[in-house]
């Protein structure tokens, strides 16, 4: 054969027998890309904390981050100690201790949530309606003052806030609806939805309920001539009826579509879901296998659509002698580890002294795995060997979980574009990989 001339390549279907199948496949392909469009590319908080109505206050994140670190100076005054309780090894020990240390006065809560549900219980109209208000003007004016300003002891407000209303349930449903609605208008009365406002629908049992809390949020968008869909809502998964229906599917599946693109999480809720399945109290864990079945079966309905899971929370509180607050860190650090290897990157936290396990544990995750998951990443974009052949839903993971660090303050854009040879924008390209992309070599 000549230079320059290519070897025939014989084929037996005409062309029409393809286009033909594309047609027949045309609704499949829009189906795909309405259900899955992949993860939103925004960053995820590794936590959120819940605070009662009644006790949230302009100065909540600072004193958080006070406070956690009081605890730290306390029962772990240096790198050594902390490691020490942790068991972490001598490399990570101070890059831990001290991205913690910045983080807690930086940013100590990345993700809070005002709670007028359970931890704020039933109160007369007047004063829940007070609160609500009270807590949009706060909310609204810590926006206003920014979410991180060392130079001003951290900023007022977290990169996520929001309320968890009441359910939709009978006997609260009026009273979560107008709460909600108190909320919502006082920020807009105040200047607007903030960028980082995030709701939680707690106890949802039956995908109506979720189509319910989309409709109520339409309703609102429609009253302020706001975009459709500016806003959305995470959904508690609290009830078993919330993860099997009466006839065997998966409730929570059809929750992510009945709150048609609204959904922007599956929050687990550790005690109502073990109380509902009849766990004693003293096994009701977030490692408890009830709890992995139900998490399991929420990450794979959740899997290309775009919301995300959250773990939920330990009651093991660090207070009291050193030797107690000891223990509650490990067993925290543990289950947060333990939540991250299982692909569970956000958790709730319920008390000041969580925060600085929280970030260790994160913080720990990423820093001990970052320069293998740099160097792997770097040969497959260089098209490199290695001892390990990537294909691109690997790139993509690898990316997915750089940046993940890189989000939560964990690791550094330097430290990885001289390990990956990478920008973040690259990063980014490789995380959100077109769908033909992550099929075509798999």
């Amino acid at each position: 054969m000549g230079q320059g001339q290519q070897e025939k390549v014989a084929t037996s279907l005409a062309g029409a027998v393809s286009e033909e199948i594309s047609a027949s496949l045309a609704p499949v392909d829009a189906e795909l890309e309405r259900r899955y469009p992949g993860d939103p590319g925004t960053r995820q908080p590794v936590h959120t904390v819940y605070v009662p109505g009644d006790v949230f206050a302009a100065d909540t994140v600072r004193s958080w981050g006070d406070r956690a670190l009081a605890a730290l100076d306390e029962h772990a005054p240096d790198a050594a100690a902390f490691a020490a309780v942790l068991g972490l090894s001598e490399e990570l020990a101070e890059p831990v201790h001290a991205r913690v240390r910045a983080k807690l006065e930086r940013e100590p809560i990345e993700d809070l949530r005002v709670d007028f549900e359970d931890g704020y219980g039933n109160r007369p109209d007047a004063e829940e309606d007070e609160a609500a208000a009270r807590a949009a003007r706060i909310v609204a004016e810590a926006y206003a003052g920014g979410t991180s300003r060392p130079e001003a002891g951290g900023g007022t407000a977290a990169p996520y806030m929001g309320i968890r209303m009441k359910c939709m349930e009978a006997p609260v449903r009026a009273r979560g609806i107008r709460t909600l609605d108190i909320f919502l208008t006082g920020l807009m009365e105040a200047g607007g939805l903030p960028d980082g406002l995030v709701l939680t629908l707690p106890k949802v049992t039956y995908a109506e309920q979720v189509t319910a809390m989309a409709r109520l949020l339409d309703a609102f968008e429609k009253a302020h001539g706001l975009e459709p869909g500016r806003i959305g809502f995470e959904i508690q998964i609290e009830t078993s009826q919330s993860i099997l229906a009466a006839d065997g599917t998966a409730t929570v599946a059809r929750m992510i579509q009945a709150a048609g693109g609204r959904a922007t999480g599956l929050h687990y809720g550790t005690f109502d879901y073990s109380a509902c399945l009849g766990v004693s109290a003293a096994h009701q864990a977030s490692d408890h296998p009830a709890a992995d079945h139900a998490k399991a079966v929420m990450q794979v309905a959740a899997a290309g659509t775009g919301v995300r899971v959250s773990d939920g929370s330990t009651n093991v509180l660090p207070v009291g002698p050193t030797a107690k607050v000891h223990d509650a860190w490990r067993l925290h650090y543990g289950l947060t580890r333990r939540a991250l290897a299982r692909a569970y990157y956000q958790g709730w936290d319920m008390h000041p002294g969580h925060i600085p396990t929280r970030y260790a544990a994160v913080f720990a995750f990423y820093r001990e795995g970052f320069e293998k998951a740099a160097a792997r990443l770097s040969r497959y974009a260089n098209r490199t060997g290695g001892d390990v052949m990537d294909e691109p839903a690997t790139a993509k993971a690898l990316s997915g979980y750089l940046l993940r660090g890189l989000d939560c303050g964990a690791l550094d854009i330097g430290e990885v574009a001289r390990l990956a040879g990478l920008t973040r924008a690259d990063l980014e390209s490789f995380a959100a990989p077109r769908r033909g992309d992550l099929t075509a070599s798999a």
